[in-house]
């Protein structure tokens, strides 16, 4: 497949991103998650279809202006990635009741879709696609983090916690930014401590590439079940990294403890055992606490940028 204009790539672009979080949503039983088979009381698998729908358009225009930059149309710096971000969150609040179901799905794909606007390859070679991420992140500006900070509180996820700078609940933040002149990747660096997803944008990207993508690989070659291997691969990267949203709600200790168990229930084969497959039940019954304390919401997140690279990378279900 070649694309014959520069608004086929970006609508090519879409499609894989939105696919990637179809995928990653629909895959189950995820422990701790909304899936296709569970629900949580205020929150449905329904809202994140609309979700994933509704957030398509802006990854068009990522891709879009990852295209102008590789014309020499626009620079890195004029991207608006933070412009990109909070009109996808806005759109995602306008599609469905739930309020925040994508927020860091979103900070982490929309790099993603304007390094493979940049490329405009048939298949976008991860490699490649890394380097012009790195590109993008560290042009981000003042002003992208101001809207970062909008996109947020649009948003309102549960769990932030109190940063020790420039936290995003304090009025004043988004002047100091402006006045300071400190950058998005400046804000994250701040947050990669403790948050994963800032984290992956400061360090570009390194559970994604190094982990969760070659994992996803394996597992499709190994299974041929595109269920099994999201299921797999989001059990891995929770095996190995434990969940900052868990962390910030119940502290490091136990969120090291459920990465323990995820990493138990691979050891038993997952999906592909009936003794996985009983170990996977009880330990996604045992993360559904009534307050979605230990829902590894940011894993998720980061198996859909797995899932995104894998597809711009041509594969298909």
């Amino acid at each position: 497949m070649s694309f014959s204009s520069s608004t086929e790539t970006a609508e090519h672009v879409s499609r894989c991103l939105e696919l990637a979080i179809l995928l990653e949503v629909s895959a189950y039983p995820k422990p701790g998650n909304i899936h296709r088979t569970a629900d949580f009381q205020e929150t449905r698998y329904e809202h994140f279809l609309a979700s994933a729908v509704a957030v398509a358009p802006h990854f068009k225009h990522a891709a879009e202006q990852g295209i102008k930059v590789s014309e020499g149309k626009i620079n890195p710096t004029d991207v608006g990635i933070g412009t990109i971000i909070k009109d996808a969150v806005k759109s995602v609040s306008l599609w469905q009741s739930d309020g925040n179901t994508l927020l860091g799905a979103i900070i982490l794909l929309s790099p993603i879709a304007v390094a493979a606007g940049m490329l405009a390859e048939e298949k976008f070679s991860p490699s490649k696609l890394r380097k012009n991420m790195k590109v993008i992140v560290e042009s981000s500006t003042p002003m992208d983090a101001v809207n970062v900070y909008d996109a947020i509180q649009i948003a309102k996820p549960s769990g932030l916690g109190k940063a020790p700078k420039l936290d995003v609940t304090d009025p004043a933040s988004k002047q100091k930014i402006l006045d300071e002149q400190v950058t998005l990747l400046e804000v994250f660096k701040i947050a990669s401590a403790y948050d994963s997803i800032a984290s992956e944008w400061v360090n570009n990207y390194p559970i994604t590439f190094d982990l969760g993508h070659p994992y996803f690989t394996q597992q499709l070659k190994e299974t041929t079940d595109v269920n099994t291997a999201t299921v797999h691969t989001f059990l891995k990267i929770l095996s190995e990294v434990p969940d900052t949203f868990i962390s910030r709600k119940v502290g490091l200790a136990e969120a090291k403890r459920i990465s323990a168990e995820a990493g138990r229930v691979l050891e038993k084969g997952g999906l592909t055992t009936p003794s996985g497959r009983n170990l996977l039940q009880k330990f996604d019954k045992k993360l559904k606490d009534p307050a979605h304390r230990l829902n590894p919401g940011t894993t998720a997140d980061i198996t859909e940028a797995v899932l995104a690279i894998s597809i711009l990378n041509g594969y298909r279900p």
